[in-house]
């Protein structure tokens, strides 16, 4: 019986980190290392479709929800032979969550990376991860975005005058920079990326092997930038300083400067914290924890929130796509 334990980043925009815990098509999946949703599929429906198989997708169901506070709530249940061996896997899953939720944050496991193009064909945002080789070919957006709450909270003193957000702003002068083409690398332990295909034009780049050097480790490069648009680069990674802590790669100097930004979103951190695979600042991090707490304390008006998990809708059936 394998189980699988992994993190994985949520790009286009980097807006986080999923850690998953899987067994076949059953998985336990959190953000914040408390609540966890768990689903199942019913893979059996891809039984004979070969290599289309890979591209199809199944629809997933609701196992439950659970958090240590409050056990489990189990999702709604089906009277047929399928469910109950959907629900053999989920038992699997909940079991080994109850034994391994203490050990997040688990390891990164998204080495291949498709990478957006400079005009001189070195890799200048990041759009997107996965886990193996077959699924690099997988079709996700091929421009990059700075994301919905960017163009809505992001600020930056760097473009004022602007009459566009400078989560637009970022978006649209980042793509200038490209020159159309995507690639894929498989990045080893070192840094190093192993160019694999492309998309959009660029065959010649297949092969070639790119060091570390050439990723930005915070997903956007800047060589070329002028000092203000630097800068405005270097505002958004500030905002996004409660995420970023949950990349296991930063050297102590850049962990140092996203936590200092980061303790300027108290909640963000207080969401987030559990699953920093280190800390430079305690005392500056848990004086955001006690900011957060303080906070929440307060009053707040009532709002309807129906909003759903950011990787899945859930349904109340099974399908192939």
């Amino acid at each position: 019986m394998q189980i699988e334990c992994y993190a994985q980043r949520l790009l286009n925009p980097f807006r986080g980190v999923v850690h998953t815990i899987r067994f076949q098509s059953a998985e336990a999946v959190t953000t914040d290392g408390i609540e966890w949703d768990i689903y199942v599929a019913n893979d059996a429906l891809l039984d004979g479709l070969g290599r289309a198989g890979r591209r199809a997708q199944i629809s997933d169901i609701r196992y439950g929800h659970w958090s240590a506070e409050q056990g489990l709530k189990r999702g709604p249940l089906y009277p047929s032979d399928d469910f109950r061996r959907l629900e053999d896997m989920g038992a699997v899953v909940y079991e080994h969550l109850l034994k391994a939720h203490r050990d997040v944050p688990f390891a990164f496991l998204d080495q291949f990376e498709l990478w957006l193009l400079d005009r001189n064909d070195q890799p200048l945002a990041l759009l997107h991860s996965v886990r193996t080789h077959s699924d690099t070919d997988t079709k996700p957006p091929l421009d990059w975005r700075a994301g919905m709450a960017a163009q809505e909270r992001f600020q930056s003193a760097a473009i004022a005058g602007q009459t566009e957000s400078a989560g637009a702003y970022l978006t649209r002068h980042v793509n200038s920079l490209a020159s159309g083409v995507v690639q894929w690398f498989c990045r080893s332990d070192d840094g190093a990326g192993l160019g694999l295909h492309t998309l959009k034009g660029g065959d010649t780049l297949r092969g070639r092997v790119l060091d570390a050097d050439a990723f930005p480790p915070l997903f956007i490069a800047t060589a070329g930038m002028d000092a203000a648009h630097t800068r405005l680069v270097h505002d958004y990674h500030a905002w996004q300083a409660p995420w970023m802590l949950l990349l296991p790669h930063l050297d102590s100097a850049t962990r140092s400067a996203l936590e200092a930004c980061a303790c300027q979103q108290a909640e963000s951190v207080e969401k987030h914290c559990r699953l920093y695979p280190a800390v430079i600042d305690r005392a500056a991090l848990q004086a955001a924890r006690v900011e957060a707490a303080l906070v929440r304390s307060q009053p707040r008006p009532q709002q309807q929130d129906d909003v759903m998990p950011m990787f899945y809708i859930e349904l109340n059936s099974t399908e192939s796509g």
